[in-house]
């Protein structure tokens, strides 16, 4: 039997909704029956109806509920472990070291005390460092503890730790590192909250670029890599490198919008993030931007996929394909 933590999100609802066309025999951890609603809603891009999804074993749980999670973990042969916390805010460092690593080190300590014969980690390129010898990321780069790290990204490469550590145990796993995921079903976070805001007619870029990659092409290769013979390695899962002003109107032009126009910055992001957080604090309004990410938006990152495809002798969907096929669901909400 297959486990999937992490199974209402992005990538876990994604994942389940190809896995069930294969598998039968899936079993699914989620935190709310309104979370679990909204995978069923992805579930339903994928099945013509929710039959499959109904015979998944989901089951009610935290990952830091070990009790609960020993019984989760009877009879499982296979984990994809996508569960996690997303956040750039430095004040909720501690929630995501609980989550993200402490969270991980259960999932491991159990697949080894229960002989699991694999595991899959969604890990993130926010925890390839940076090489000052070389213009662009790779799985060679290694983590750099003196860079401008986010509070995300400090914990997630402790996680891909415990996913190692294990390893030295005797787990066989792989870890994949996608960019930033274009997919549907989550528009009010992460990448698609971008849909949102674009389509209220948002207007300002700013100059960085960064690794972009479809839905499809981070859970179909995670799949292929757990059928295959490939353990203890990391792979990028990048589709196209790519300047947020192009991101934003591609985005634009597909939901029918105009593209940005107004250039931002650096100075202003810097003035921005630093209001913002007196705000945070004083207000308690919630930034929309922090320090680490008002430095991203300037930064050229370069992400190789070479790895990858030579593995599965695989090819990336274009990211302009996915923006239309994203965007049409996102109009059909």
């Amino acid at each position: 039997m297959i486990l999937v933590t992490g199974a209402t999100g992005l990538v876990g609802s994604h994942l389940i909704a190809q896995l069930c066309k294969t598998h039968k025999n899936i079993r699914a951890i989620y935190r709310s029956d309104q979370k679990k609603e909204q995978a069923k809603r992805v579930f339903l891009h994928y099945h013509n109806d929710a039959t499959a999804f109904d015979k998944i074993d989901w089951i009610l749980a935290d990952i830091n509920d070990i009790p609960t999670l020993e019984i989760v973990f009877k009879g499982i042969t296979h984990v994809y472990h996508c569960a996690a916390m997303i956040s750039f805010n430095p004040d909720h460092y501690k929630k995501l070291r609980k989550i993200n690593i402490e969270g991980t080190a259960n999932i491991v300590n159990l697949s080894i005390a229960n002989q699991i014969q694999k595991l899959c980690y969604v890990s993130s390129i926010a925890t390839l460092g940076d090489d000052p010898t070389k213009n662009y990321f790779d799985e060679e780069n290694d983590w750099n503890p003196e860079s401008l790290n986010s509070v995300y990204a400090i914990t997630k490469y402790g996680a891909e730790m415990e996913v190692w550590r294990g390893t030295q145990e005797g787990l066989n796993a792989v870890i994949v590192n996608p960019g930033v995921i274009i997919g549907s079903g989550f528009f009010n976070s992460g990448s698609g909250s971008l849909f949102s805001k674009i389509n209220k007619g948002f207007n300002y870029y700013t100059c960085g670029v960064t690794g972009y990659v479809a839905i499809e092409d981070v859970v179909t290769p995670m799949i292929a890599l757990m059928n295959g013979e490939y353990t203890n390695e990391r792979y990028i899962l990048v589709s196209e490198n790519l300047s947020f002003k192009s991101i934003f109107s591609s985005m634009a032009r597909a939901l029918g919008k105009s593209a940005p126009k107004k250039k931002v910055s650096p100075f202003i992001f810097q003035v921005a993030w630093r209001l913002q957080w007196a705000a945070y604090k004083t207000l308690g309004i919630t930034p929309s931007i922090y320090k680490t990410t008002a430095k991203s938006a300037f930064t050229n990152c370069l992400y190789k996929n070479v790895k990858l495809k030579k593995a599965l002798n695989y090819s990336f969907i274009p990211i302009e394909e996915s923006i239309k096929k994203t965007a049409t669901l996102f109009l059909q909400e």
